[in-house]
Parts: structure tokens; sequence; C-alpha cells
């Protein structure tokens, strides 16, 4: 499930984040995200280009600061890490 962007068509940077790593686990079939790879993803028809591998790995830092509700959609695209306590 994605998450919603807002009608600006920007959406939180998580948003943009999340949205960026959907199509490449489809793609590619697995998480091993390059630190360097960026993901470019359309949003209202604008291009955005998502340093993708950045957003996990700074993520994945600071998993502890997640909500709740950023830690599930990040388990909805199978990162194990996201679960863990």
């Amino acid at each position: 499930m994605l998450p919603r962007v807002s009608k600006s068509g920007k959406g939180s940077a998580f948003e943009r984040g999340i949205t960026a790593l959907a199509p490449f686990v489809q793609r590619e079939e697995h998480l091993k995200v390059p630190r360097q790879h960026t993901e470019t993803i359309l949003i209202d028809g604008q291009e955005h280009h998502v340093k993708a591998g950045v957003f996990l790995s700074n993520h994945k830092s600071r998993r502890n600061k997640l909500s709740t509700e950023q830690r599930e959609q990040l388990a909805a695209l199978g990162i194990y890490w996201a679960t863990a306590t």
C-alpha cells in the first residue's frame, strides 16, 4: 500500500521515500538498495528524484525514532528491521 501524497503533489519526505522504494522492490525483487541509488518517481505528473538508498540507510539508523505507522509502511515492503524492537 502506497502512502497518500498531499494535494500539493509533494507529500512528506518519508512518503516520497516509501513511494520510491516500492518500484525498486518490485523491479529488483530485493531490498539491497545501493546507498547512491536514485529512483525517479512521478507525483501528479512531476518527476521527483529520490535518493532511495540514502533514505533507507538513514531510516534504518534512526529506526528507534520512527512512528508505528512509518514502521508499518516499511514492513509492508518487506524491510525486516522495521518490525524488530
